[in-house]
C-alpha cells in the first residue's frame, strides 16, 4: 500500500568548504587569485583553489613551493578550522530557514574530505513553497547570499541524494537542483562509481581486483559469495548501493547559539583593527540570526590571547536586538572598559538566539512602540547608561527615601473594565455621590527628586528654616511645614541614616523639599514640587 505522504530528504552539497569558508569571512579575495593550504610552510599541501588560480593551473594536492613556481603572483592562505567550522554551522541555518528538521552530514573524507553537506526534511514542502523545485530555488538563493553555493538534490531518502549530488559535483553538472521521483532513484543509482560510495579502503581494493567498478556490476552480484569472500563489512555497502540503509528521523535542533569565530593573521593589539574584525564578525553572526527568525540576546566573546592566554567574556543587552551598530558598539564598550592583557590572536563570538517579540494591536487603543524598534533603543539607552541602569523604578521594601529597584521595562498593556454578568436578578452599580457645590477638590503635587541633591545653606529661627541659599533659589522663606523625621539601619554605623524633612515655599515661588541629615550634619534640597 502506497504511502499518502511519502518522506523527501533533500541534500545540500557544498563541494569545496574551505575555499568558499575563507571567501565567505573575507569578501576581497573574490575574484582574486588565492589558494588554501593545509598549513604554512613552503611543503604545505595546496588543498583548494580559487576559479583564478584553478585557470592560471594551480590545482588542489601541489605544495606550495609547487604552486609558487606555476603562479608567483598566487596569495596562500591557510586553512582555519574556525572558519570551516562556521561556514558547517551556517549550512544547518540555511537548512533551518525553509524547514524546521534538518542536521549536518558526516565529514567527507578521502576525495570528499571538502564537502559539506546537510540533509532537510523536505516532506510537505508544496504547501508552501508551491513545488519540490521552488523549496531548492529558495535554499539555493539563501546559500548564494551566504556565499556557500552548492548543489542540492531531493530524493525519499539521505544516502541516495547524497549520492547523485556526489555525481553531479563529479560531473561538474551545470545545473545545480536535481528533483528525483522514487521510481527514477534505482536508475540514477546504477551507473554511479562505487567510489561515490566512499568505501572502506580495504573493501574497496578488493572490488576493484574483482572488476567491479560502478554500482550496477556490484548489485549484479550474489549477496552470500560476496559476504563469504568480502566480509561483513560489504552488506552496508550493499544497503548504500540499493538506497535501503535505515536512516532515523531527521531531528529539531534544541539549541539556538549561533557562534562566529576567526583566527587571526597576526595578533591585534589596537582597536581599530580589531573594531574591523568585530564587525565582520558581527555581520555574519546577525545574518545567521536572521535565517532563523532569531534576535540577539547576550554575548559571550572569548579571546584567545598570545602566550596561550584566554579571556572570556560576557556582554550583556536591555533586550534582544538585530541592530548591528548597537551589537558592535556594545561589544567595543566591553574590551575597552576591561582591555585584555595581551595581543589577541583568535576571537570567538557566540549568542542564543531569542525568538521575536510579537506586537499584539489593541483595536480601541493607539498602537504601541514596535517591539524591535523598543529593544534598540533599550539597549543603545543601556550602553551609554551602563548594565543595569534601564528600566523601570519600582518602590524598595526599604525606608531610605532615596532607594529603589529597577525591573525590566515593558510597556504597558490595556486594561479593559470588567463587564457585569448578564444577571436578569443581579441589582444595578450604585450610583457615585456628586460632591457638593462647596467643595473643591485640587491634584496632588508630584515630587521630582534631584539626584544628587543640592547642598544648601540654611539660616533657621522659631518654628523652622527662615532663609536658604543653594544652586537653585535663595531667598526668605515664606511657608515652611514639618518637620517630617525617618530614621533607619541604625544598626550599621557605616549605613545608618537619619532625616528631618521640610516643605517650603520660597518668596520666588520654588516650592521645594529640604533635608536636614543628622548623620553629615549637612542641609540639602533634594526634591522640586511640580
Amino acid at each position: 500500500m502506497k504511502a499518502e505522504n511519502p518522506s523527501r530528504t533533500a541534500c545540500f552539497l557544498v563541494p569545496d568548504l574551505p575555499r568558499y569558508a575563507e571567501q565567505r569571512a573575507h569578501p576581497e579575495l573574490a575574484n582574486t587569485l588565492w589558494a588554501v593550504a593545509s598549513h604554512s610552510g613552503p611543503r604545505a599541501e595546496i588543498i583548494s583553489v580559487s576559479e583564478q588560480a584553478s585557470q592560471a593551473g594551480l590545482r588542489p594536492a601541489l605544495s606550495v613551493a609547487q604552486a609558487r613556481s606555476i603562479c608567483p603572483d598566487v596569495k596562500v592562505r591557510v586553512a582555519s578550522p574556525s572558519l570551516q567550522k562556521a561556514a558547517r554551522q551556517t549550512l544547518l541555518d540555511l537548512a533551518l530557514s525553509v524547514s524546521p528538521r534538518a542536521a549536518l552530514g558526516p565529514p567527507g573524507r578521502g576525495l570528499f574530505r571538502n564537502h559539506a553537506s546537510v540533509f532537510v526534511d523536505a516532506s510537505g514542502v508544496d504547501s508552501l513553497f508551491g513545488s519540490e523545485r521552488a523549496f531548492a530555488s529558495a535554499l539555493g538563493a539563501r546559500a548564494e547570499k551566504q556565499t556557500l553555493p552548492g548543489v542540492i538534490v531531493v530524493t525519499s531518502s539521505r544516502i541516495t541524494s547524497l549520492l547523485i549530488a556526489r555525481q553531479m559535483i563529479a560531473r561538474a553538472d551545470p545545473q545545480t537542483i536535481c528533483i528525483l521521483d522514487p521510481e527514477a532513484e534505482r536508475h540514477h543509482l546504477a551507473p554511479l562509481s562505487l567510489d561515490l560510495l566512499d568505501p572502506d579502503p580495504r573493501v574497496a581494493q578488493m572490488l576493484t581486483r574483482l572488476g567491479v567498478v560502478f554500482v550496477r556490476d556490484l548489485l549484479r552480484l550474489p549477496r552470500r559469495a560476496l559476504t563469504q569472500r568480502l566480509g561483513t563489512e560489504v552488506l552496508g555497502l550493499l544497503a548504500l548501493a540499493r538506497g535501503e540503509e535505515t536512516e532515523p528521523a531527521l531531528p529539531v535542533p534544541e539549541s539556538n547559539c549561533i557562534e562566529e569565530a576567526i583566527d587571526l593573521d597576526t595578533p591585534i593589539e589596537q582597536m581599530e583593527p580589531l573594531s574591523f574584525v568585530l564587525r565582520g564578525l558581527l555581520s555574519r553572526l546577525v545574518e545567521r540570526l536572521e535565517l532563523r527568525g532569531l534576535s540577539c540576546g547576550k554575548l559571550d566573546l572569548a579571546l584567545k590571547l598570545e602566550g596561550g592566554g584566554h579571556d572570556a567574556r560576557r556582554i550583556g543587552l536591555a533586550g534582544p536586538t538585530l541592530d548591528l551598530r548597537i551589537l558592535l558598539r556594545v561589544t567595543l564598550l566591553g574590551i575597552t572598559d576591561r582591555p585584555p592583557h595581551a595581543a589577541i590572536e583568535s576571537v570567538a563570538i557566540s549568542s542564543e538566539g531569542i525568538a521575536a517579540d510579537g506586537d499584539q494591536l489593541d483595536l480601541f487603543l493607539p498602537r504601541g512602540p514596535d517591539p524591535a524598534a523598543l529593544g534598540r533603543t533599550l539597549a543603545e539607552l543601556e550602553s551609554l547608561c551602563g548594565e543595569g541602569r534601564v528600566g523601570t523604578p519600582r518602590v524598595a521594601r526599604d525606608h531610605h527615601p532615596s532607594e529603589f529597584d529597577l525591573r525590566p521595562f515593558s510597556p504597558p498593556r490595556a486594561r479593559h473594565p470588567k463587564r457585569p454578568p448578564r444577571d436578569s436578578g443581579s441589582s444595578p452599580p450604585a450610583l457615585k455621590e456628586a460632591p457638593l457645590p462647596n467643595e473643591t477638590s485640587f491634584p496632588l503635587p508630584a515630587l521630582r527628586a534631584l539626584r544628587p541633591p543640592l547642598r544648601a545653606e540654611v539660616q533657621v529661627g522659631q518654628g523652622g528654616p527662615r532663609f536658604i541659599r543653594c544652586a537653585l533659589t535663595q531667598g526668605r522663606v515664606i511657608k515652611a511645614s514639618g518637620p517630617w523625621r525617618t530614621t533607619g539601619r541604625w544598626w550599621s554605623e557605616s549605613e545608618r541614616f537619619a532625616f528631618d524633612h521640610f516643605d517650603i515655599e520660597m518668596q520666588d515661588g520654588l516650592v521645594a523639599r529640604l533635608c536636614f541629615d543628622w548623620v553629615a550634619r549637612v542641609w540639602q534640597v533634594d526634591g522640586i514640587y511640580d
